[in-house]
Parts: structure tokens; sequence; C-alpha cells
């Protein structure tokens, strides 16, 4: 028998018999008696043949492929989703293939090309910071192919999303810091191209709005950051106006922490100078040092609704109607913000 993989004519040349003899045995065929059947699949077992997945994928038409786009994996957030599909999708028979974008808007779109060229049944897409352009994204979904935004989604494309109340969740962190006493809190925003960059600030807005403190535009860093070097170098521009900050609510952890070290290189004292607020509750957050007061999201949950979502419209195909699901998150109080103990 020769090396590599194993075909069915290899187990029809052993056997003596035509590989459509094989493969309808395979297939447990009536018209194939009891001991050809026997036969073929004790070989098959015993040479270890694996059909091949891209041929049968060409007769079904389906390939039982979900493509996974993502900003980054090593975001805890995200990591999480993927875990959430993961599950969901192996246990219906599917299985994924996870590309991640590193916030790149051309290396999005190099992604869901190789995964349209990848045979994919569809896709899970949670866009870049850079994506502005969803040209690459509409012509997918215009040809019929099943799509699910999670988090970061296109209101523009008319499919199913998955996101968190980013409002709700940007008013509770920022009323959480004025119930702490702060009254010059200041926003490092997301992306404002991506609605949760939006809505984050438009609920800090109204948190101010609410207890009628001045919303100050010197005060709203719109520079996207997104990393911790980022986080530091925008947290020590607004330390040095002449007003300072006595706050800090930023668009994710890694921000925040950037904005603690900032805070320390000048200083200064957390939370009695200067609190923190973070989001997205990765697992570092309690692990610094002061622990870091985060908002927590459900990725998991989040992973799950989206493949169910994706399941449910491939099992219904055009009788399907999108669906949005909104999630709720929770506050997670730790030693950055806390302090009226």
């Amino acid at each position: 028998m020769k090396s590599g993989l194993v075909t069915i004519k290899d187990i029809a040349r052993e056997l003596n018999i035509s590989p459509s003899t094989v493969s309808r045995a395979l297939k447990d065929h009536p018209d194939i008696s009891t001991d050809t059947k026997k036969a073929v699949n004790a070989l098959a077992k015993k040479l270890n043949y694996q059909p091949n997945s891209i041929a049968l994928s060409l007769r079904k038409s389906k390939t039982n492929t979900i493509g996974v786009v993502i900003p980054e994996i090593v975001h805890f957030f995200f990591s999480t989703v993927i875990s959430g599909i993961e599950d969901v999708a192996y246990a219906a028979g599917y299985n994924v293939i996870v590309s991640q974008s590193n916030e790149s808007y051309e290396r999005e779109v190099t992604d869901m090309k190789a995964l349209v060229a990848s045979r994919v049944d569809g896709f899970l897409v949670s866009l870049s910071k850079e994506t502005r352009d969803f040209e690459h994204l509409k012509q997918i979904h215009e040809k019929g192919t099943p799509m699910v935004f999670f988090d970061r989604v296109c209101e523009e494309i008319n499919t199913s999303k998955v996101v968190i109340d980013d409002y709700n969740s940007a008013f509770k962190a920022t009323e959480h810091l004025i119930e702490q006493g702060c009254k010059s809190i200041a926003h490092m925003a997301g992306p404002q191209n991506l609605t949760i960059g939006k809505d984050r600030l438009e609920g800090y807005i109204a948190a101010l709005k609410k207890h009628q403190i001045p919303v100050r535009e010197d005060l709203i860093d719109r520079t996207g950051s997104s990393t911790v070097e980022e986080g530091i170098e925008q947290s020590t521009r607004l330390l040095n106006l002449p007003a300072p900050p006595d706050a800090f609510f930023c668009n994710n952890d890694m921000v925040a922490i950037g904005s603690m070290k900032a805070i320390k290189k000048k200083g200064l004292r957390i939370p009695d100078d200067v609190a923190v607020v973070g989001f997205s509750d990765w697992s570092v957050s309690s692990l610094v040092e002061p622990s870091l007061t985060s908002i927590s999201q459900p990725g998991y949950e989040m992973g799950e609704t989206a493949a169910r979502l994706f399941i449910e419209q491939i099992e219904r195909g055009e009788s399907f109607i999108p669906q949005t699901r909104v999630l709720q998150t929770q506050l997670t109080v730790r030693e950055s913000s806390l302090r009226k103990r």
C-alpha cells in the first residue's frame, strides 16, 4: 500500500472490488451484501481512511464550516467569544475557522476573501477599528451568504447582530465615578466609526448631564486608543492639562492600565487623586495594583448567541428573519475607583 492519504481506490484495489462498491458499502447501501460491508469498513478502519471533505462539500454545496473574523485573538473578551462560538458550533456538527484582522481594514478584507475561497458556509464577524468601508461585507451578504455580526457591527447590512448595551454600560461606569466624588472625568473613547465607540461616548455624556456636570471636550480623547502604550501617551497628555481629570473612564482595560501607569508616573495616587474604570474586565484586571474596576462583558454568552443565530439562519433558509440580541453587562467594582469604602 502506498504512503499518504488512503482513498476509496486503495481500499477497492486491496479487496479486489470496484471503487463504486466501496463507496456504496461505506454509505451502508442496501444493494451491498453484509459481508462486503464488513470487509470494507474493517479495512477502512485499519487503514485510517478519512472521507475527502473537499469532494463531499462540492457534492453537497455545504462544508459545515463557519468563518469567524475578529479584531484580536489576544483580547480576553474575544477569546471568550470564540469559546462560546466553538462550543455551540461543534455540538451542531460545524467546524470553525478563526481569522484575526489585527485591527486592520486591509487584513479584514483579505481574511474574508480567504474564507470565501475556503468555501465556508457563512460568517461571524466583528469589525476592525479601521473599518469604514463595508463593500467587502455587502458583496458577500448580497450573494445570500449567512452572516452574523457581534460586538462591533455594521448597521448598514440587514443581518443578525449580537451586541451589549454599550450606552447603559458607559452610563453605569461614569455614574459610579460620579458617586465616588469625581467631578472631572476624562473619557478615553473608542473608535468613533464603530457603534460601540459612539454609544459609550453618548452614555458617558448622558451620565454627566444627569448629574449636572459640564461636558468638557478637552477631557474626551477621541484617538481610539486600544493599547497600554496609547493609554499612557494620551492619559499623560490629559494629566498635563491646566485643569486635569480626577478620573478616567477607558474604552478597554489595556487603555485603563496605561492610564494607571501614567497616573503613577505623575506621582498621583489611585483612586484618591485619580480614579480609573476600564471596560471588558480582562483576567489581568484583578491582578494589577491597585485592582481595576471594569465593566464585565458576557463574551462567552455572546459567542453562543451568535453561533445559534447563524445555525438557525442556515436551517431556516429564506424564511429566517434577522434578529438583534442585546446582552447586559455588570460593573465589577475594585480598588481603582473605590474612594468611598
